[in-house]
């Protein structure tokens, strides 16, 4: 039992402040996934609960001693499962203290600091992003809700144009909406589709080529509501879909636009990448996430709507005690009513960054990325797409070869990178997302790839 709650809170926090230091510092000797023996000790933490009170430094020494070996160690530089970032020294400390302050910024009278930084860093966010200065932004917790968010704002607006009230009579009985995705679609549009009560399969999917871009010829003709979905940063490819021409169609068809580019839209930060996005700014809404590619801690997500009037009716919250403004506050703009101050983080790994920080940890994993490409090809493995952002798949031979190569390098535990599908075969996936990620920790990783590699085909390893 706490006897002096300040006394003991601050050594509390100074114990778990060490910890989280120590647990960093040792991510570059330990293997990135865990190994059987450092997942074993988890059982101490399956018991009945007990009747009474345990000393809270008791609880966290536990947390550490056996939580923290069985982690995946996603927060260093040799981790490249997935889209993962890490997380920025500033965004982290921040983190931690808005914990603290425990604030709930859904409205100004909750935290008024949470709200002002989350606007800020929403504002900084959309200018980086290159989106319309009309867009009005909301954090939620990841790119699924984010799609979901403005989803639910097309489907207001494409209903409300048919004179539909979808927040007031739902959909039974309105009229029905066109959904167009292409065939490389996410699978978290798809969870979305399915959430805001679009479906997974009443879609009509645009064929793409064979880097996973929509192709934009033979497009169909649309007729009533209408939402059409495109792709900034293909999670095997890493490619963009060909947005002008696409969003000429859809105009042109009166749908509504929505990009899903959880990580792919960043790219419009870097001068030299930029014109990958070119075109993005005329659709109607955003989705992209901050735990990728800003590498704030989880969770991140953001969505940007043009037109705030779409956005706050699908997400409006009404009740007596709440006081509302002239302006909408964040809990009118996203799905959650209660939430952790999510601006905090992305506000501070900003600052910290700049304008030119945000576009060289970009550039820097886009080099990584080309450095694991051009190394598996100098060794003969196929990269079979155009490199053109973060990532990058690799081939070993057949799927049997393919897949054991990944299994070794997983289990070898230098580095991790996960198994993946494209166009019917299997294939790594390598994704360069995090600011730790150094060009050693590349050489490291690609060895131990290669190595893998040769050791299934039978050949000699000389290390």
């Amino acid at each position: 039992m706490l006897t002096d709650p300040h006394v003991s809170m601050a050594a509390l926090l100074h114990d778990a402040a060490e910890r989280a230091a120590r647990y960093l510092n040792q991510l570059a000797d330990r293997p990135v996934f865990p190994t059987d023996d450092m997942l074993a000790p988890l059982h101490h933490f399956d018991h009945p609960l007990q009747a009474e009170p345990v000393d809270p430094a008791d609880v966290l020494a536990m947390l550490d001693v056996y939580g923290s070996p069985a982690t995946v160690a996603s927060a260093g530089g040799r981790y490249f499962g997935f889209v993962t970032g890490g997380s920025l020294p500033a965004s982290l400390a921040a983190n931690w203290l808005a914990a603290a302050w425990d604030n709930n910024p859904a409205s100004a009278i909750g935290s008024p600091v949470g709200v002002t930084l989350e606007k800020i860093a929403l504002r900084w966010i959309r200018d980086l992003l290159c989106l319309p200065a009309e867009s009005t932004g909301a954090f939620v917790t990841g790119a699924t809700m984010a799609n979901f968010t403005a989803l639910a704002a097309a489907r207001h607006r494409v209903l409300q144009r048919v004179g539909w009230d979808v927040e007031a009579d739902g959909l039974f009985g309105a009229p029905p909406i066109s959904v167009v995705v292409g065939d490389e679609v996410h699978a978290s549009v798809l969870k979305a589709l399915g959430m805001v009560g679009l479906g997974r399969n009443r879609l009509i999917r645009l064929p793409t080529d064979d880097q996973g871009r929509i192709r934009a010829d033979h497009l169909p003709a649309l007729n009533g509501p209408a939402i059409v979905i495109l792709q900034a940063g293909n999670v095997n490819t890493g490619a963009f879909d060909p947005f002008a021409p696409l969003i000429d169609w859809a105009s042109a068809q009166g749908a509504w636009v929505h990009v899903d580019g959880a990580f792919g839209m960043w790219a419009a930060a870097v001068p030299a990448l930029a014109a990958l996005t070119h075109g993005i700014e005329r659709a109607d809404s955003w989705a992209t996430d901050g735990h990728k590619w800003l590498n704030v801690p989880y969770d991140s997500g953001i969505v940007f709507v043009r037109d705030v009037e779409a956005l706050r009716p699908a997400m409006s919250v009404n009740a007596a005690y709440l006081m509302r403004g002239s302006e909408p506050e964040p809990a009118e703009l996203a799905p959650e009513q209660s939430r952790r101050a999510r601006g905090v983080d992305a506000w501070a790994a900003l600052r910290s960054l700049g304008k030119s920080g945000v576009a060289a940890m970009i550039e820097r994993c886009c080099h990584h990325a080309q450095t694991f490409a051009a190394g598996l090809r100098a060794a003969g493995f196929e990269v079979p797409h155009e490199v053109v952002i973060n990532q990058v798949m690799v081939r070993f031979g057949d799927d049997e070869q393919t897949r054991r190569v990944i299994q070794a390098v997983q289990a070898e535990g230098t580095t991790w990178a996960g198994l993946t599908v494209w166009h019917g075969r299997a294939a790594m996936r390598i994704s360069v997302s995090s600011w730790a990620t150094t060009e050693t920790d590349v050489q490291h990783s690609l060895a131990a790839i290669l190595k893998a590699a040769r050791q299934s085909a039978g050949e000699a390893v000389l290390d």
